[in-house]
């Protein structure tokens, strides 16, 4: 999972997290992640229009985000 991030991070690109929160409630959540530290990451979050931090082990699923651009002819 954490090599996943890594590489995500490094590639600079958009994934989607499925989260257990706090309050053990699942979330969905687009993000960016700025950092990795230990077992936490800093992301941008795109739910929340923030900064967040993330604990890795409450990390369910992890999907990036493909963009297909069309091109007009």
């Amino acid at each position: 999972m954490k090599e996943q991030l890594m590489r995500a991070m490094q590639r600079n690109q958009l994934v989607d997290i499925i989260y257990v929160a706090k309050d053990r409630s699942i979330t969905k959540r687009r993000i960016k992640i700025i950092a990795i530290a230990g077992n936490t990451l800093q992301a941008y979050c795109f739910v929340r229009h923030a900064k967040r931090e993330f604990k890795i082990d409450n990390i369910l699923a992890i999907t990036p985000v493909i963009h297909r651009e069309r091109v007009v002819i």
